[in-house]
């Protein structure tokens, strides 16, 4: 106890350079403990995300390129699936329930998700949580937006405020659907995962928006009667060939001109017969207005050539397409044989993929990353612990007078040795202890703007096993180099720190 309060007292006596090796080596333990709770923490939150979920459904491409656009909202996705394809598999007997998901559009850097009432009722996040709202109802119409967490904090949105959806995904979109605005009708409760920055709407919404020229596709009938309205008018044509001849044919014959004549006579004579035609196009002339009236009504609609929300219902619409779509079985054990049917369906090239492989098999294309990222904080801690043997024994030559009285007033070899090693430990220990409190102070401030830029949640969590192996090897690195300068003091002969060197 009296070499430790000695150790203690010395580390004192020399602050200045105490404080500097034990900064040292905080840093480089943070660094070490601060990467693996960061990559801890993540594989954690995305994990965290969907829960409870069989199957993930898109068009063939990628498993994790499936997994980031229908999970986390990252990458875009290629191609759509359609309606009728998502039907037959949702109506499959092995299939409990389904969530469909289209994806294409934004609203100032946040993602528009189209669904229906399944998400609110099937999608589980971080063992079995399920969806709720913090505030006003979930989106039922065909306008209806219900705004994330994080989204309605971020924009100041309210229950009935407005937003305009754009088509593309980055923060400048290609064209804004500003002629159908949604109306905010609920806000789902903080999550800690990417729903809080997602942005629902119903499938029948998104469909509506983009509608060709802002109205609904015409159907096989109409076709059919613009292609007959077109063909009429080329019908008609041969009719005026037909009044042509007629016309020719009746140059020729005298006798009709002077029926003609004798007809303009007669009418001549008849007052009566003009006055009737000067009110018939005197009515003519008054109905006029009223064709008029019918033309501007008709041109109405056409005057910003698009359909407003206020004209069309969600019966109005039909949804041809969805980008993907969650899958929950009736029996865990058919998972296997419902995802080979999918993958091998005919009529539409389709994939299935298993959230927890797809996640591993992205955590094993990280796996290099991870590796480097700890050998370089690893090494990031010896060049710390060097940093100190350094210090310790560079500081021997300062305290030689110090090792000498000690050695003159009956502290043998032994007492030295240890009190060195102490020194070391002491310096190590208060160095680990300072790099995992400046871990857990980094991550209570950086947790809120990691999840604001990056979508993701960081926990803080108590350190685990790996972090307190690690926090063992540094005290124990430290303890093994004290006896560098304690051997180097031990060799020291008791004359040599009495002399007075020139």
């Amino acid at each position: 106890m009296l070499v430790f309060d000695l150790a203690l007292k010395s580390l004192r006596n020399r602050a200045f350079s105490t404080s500097l090796t034990v900064g040292s080596i905080a840093l480089s333990v943070a660094l070490l403990i601060g990467v693996e709770n960061v990559r801890v923490g993540m594989r954690e939150s995305f994990s965290n995300t969907i829960s409870q979920t069989d199957l993930i459904v898109g068009t063939k491409g990628g498993t994790i390129q499936l997994l980031l656009y229908s999970v986390f909202g990252m990458g875009a996705p290629t191609e759509n699936v359609s309606w009728e394809a998502y039907r037959e598999w949702a109506d499959h007997p092995a299939v409990e329930w389904t969530i469909p998901y289209g994806l294409g559009d934004s609203h100032r850097g946040f993602r528009v998700i189209g669904t229906n009432e399944d998400f609110y009722r099937h999608y589980r996040y971080r063992g079995g949580q399920q969806i709720a709202l913090a505030e006003g109802r979930a989106n039922e119409g065909l306008f209806d937006v219900t705004l994330g967490a994080d989204v309605a904090t971020e924009l100041n949105y309210a229950l009935g405020d407005e937003i305009a959806v754009t088509h593309g995904l980055g923060e400048v979109g290609f064209v804004t659907h500003d002629h159908m605005p949604f109306t905010v009708t609920g806000v789902l409760a903080k999550t800690f995962t990417p729903v809080d920055r997602a942005i629902y709407v119903t499938l029948e919404g998104m469909e509506a928006i983009h509608w060709e020229d802002g109205a609904p596709p015409a159907s096989d009938d109409e076709h059919d009667h613009e292609a007959e309205a077109e063909a009429a008018p080329a019908d008609d044509g041969h009719a005026h060939d037909d009044e042509a001849e007629a016309h020719a044919a009746s140059a020729d014959d005298g006798h009709a001109h002077d029926d003609e004549a004798e007809a303009h006579a007669a009418s001549a004579d008849d007052g009566h017969a003009h006055d009737d035609e000067a009110e018939a196009e005197a009515a003519s002339a008054d109905d006029g207005h009223a064709h008029d009236d019918e033309a501007e009504a008709q041109a109405a609609p056409a005057d910003d050539g698009h359909v407003h929300a206020e004209d069309i219902s969600i019966e109005d619409v039909e949804v041809t397409q969805v980008t993907s779509f969650f899958v929950g079985t009736t029996n865990r054990r058919d998972v296997l044989q419902l995802q080979r049917e999918i993958n091998d369906f005919e009529d539409e090239p389709m994939m299935a993929v298993i959230p927890g492989v797809a996640l591993n098999e992205m955590w094993q294309g990280l796996a290099y990353a991870e590796t480097g990222l700890r050998l370089v904080a690893i090494f990031v801690v010896l060049v710390g612990l060097l940093g100190m043997l350094v210090s310790l024994y560079t500081s021997l030559n300062e305290r030689r007078r110090e090792m000498a009285i000690l050695r003159a007033v009956g502290a043998g070899p032994n007492r030295i040795i240890t009190l060195l090693v102490l020194e070391s430990l002491c310096l190590a220990s208060a160095g680990a202890l300072a790099g995992l409190t400046l871990v857990y102070a980094l991550l209570s401030v950086a947790q809120p703007i990691v999840e604001a830029q990056a979508g993701l949640f960081i926990p803080i969590r108590p350190p685990g096993s790996i972090e307190l192996l690690f926090l063992g090897a540094v005290v124990l690195a430290g303890f093994l180099m004290g006896f560098v300068p304690a051997l180097k003091a031990y060799r020291t002969a008791l004359h040599d720190g009495l002399a007075v060197r020139v």
